[in-house]
């Protein structure tokens, strides 16, 4: 049977009046990328600025408006690539939905190429501190941050941080009111020695050290580290063994899970539910099936017993 030819998406977020209309409508404008492909442009959010397709570089975009999330449906997508009879997809995302409603609905064959966030610079950092769950939506799978409307006297180490709190691999770009733009050449060191002979873990930074560890985990095979760490047993695993690690905030409390890495012990029969230790340990990536495959495992070789500390959920921030 013959593969189905992937529908590549360009996805791009933000909230209202952030860029995102007037970036696409110059993307469409420029025949370098608008060169002939069919366009099928999925509109779920119209702002102040509207599109003028008479001046896209071809006459090759339909143009499909949503009203509300739930017209966003696997069903609907297929409906309107064959009605279009498009070869490639864009959609201007509304920055009050949240993208795991639009991922999950798009169908097998549409590939997101390519995730862009617009922001303006003058109200992020009060779209982060009030909408902080939908900030972080939008910045942990895009590719690029694009902050827009600064001038001289813009903080970008503060828009920095707001987007290295949720995405540490994603570029972030500058745009300014003078018309001239940058890219973001902040450096952004761990605030731990990942050389030492033990990496040690301070305790306001076990997010940043297990976001870091997920996002990279062969730069710390073989590592020594020591952690705070909460010690979970299950009767599913074997002895010895034990899960351990902490509660972590990424947004806000709705999204709190437990960030837990497999850890080897004899003596973990031992713990207590809710234990508390400073584990020291190696850490090492192999097959387990509690990865589903081959993940960070500590073979401890210190568990000291400690007490609960003031601030049980690690967060970035």
């Amino acid at each position: 049977m013959a593969r189905k030819k992937e529908i590549p998406v360009y996805l791009f977020t933000g909230f209202l009046d952030s860029g995102k209309t007037t970036f696409i409508q110059k993307t469409l404008e420029d025949s370098r990328f608008n060169a002939g492909e069919s366009t099928l442009l999925v509109l779920c959010e119209e702002g102040d600025v509207e599109y003028d397709p008479a001046s896209f570089a071809a006459d090759n975009v339909a143009l499909q408006v949503v009203e509300a999330p739930t017209e966003l449906t696997e069903e609907n997508f297929k409906t309107w690539l064959k009605v279009s009879k498009a070869e490639r997809v864009m959609i201007e995302y509304n920055g009050m939905w949240l993208l795991d409603g639009l991922y999950s609905a798009l169908p097998e064959d549409w590939i997101v190429a390519q995730e862009i966030t617009f922001a303006d610079a003058a109200s992020y950092a009060s779209y982060n501190a009030n909408m902080r769950n939908l900030v972080y939506d939008k910045l942990k799978s895009c590719e690029v941050v694009l902050f827009n409307r600064l001038d001289g006297d813009t903080d970008t180490m503060a828009l920095h941080r707001i987007v290295r709190q949720s995405n540490r691999r994603c570029n972030i770009a500058y745009e300014y009111k003078d018309g001239h733009s940058e890219a973001d050449t902040i450096e952004d060191p761990l605030p731990f020695d990942i050389d030492a002979p033990v990496v040690k873990i301070a305790d306001k930074d076990y997010a940043l050290f297990y976001s870091d560890l997920m996002d990279d985990m062969e730069k710390y095979d073989g590592k020594t580290v020591e952690f705070l760490s909460l010690c979970a047993r299950d009767t599913s695993l074997p002895g010895g063994t034990f899960v351990g690690g902490r509660h972590m905030m990424n947004c806000c409390a709705a999204d709190i899970q437990f960030a837990g890495l497999l850890c080897y012990w004899p003596g973990a029969g031992a713990f207590g539910k809710g234990s508390w230790m400073r584990l020291t340990g190696k850490l090492v990536l192999e097959e387990n099936k509690i990865y589903a495959g081959r993940g960070p495992v500590v073979r401890v070789t210190s568990a000291v017993p400690t007490e609960e500390p003031a601030d049980p959920v690690a967060t970035f921030y």
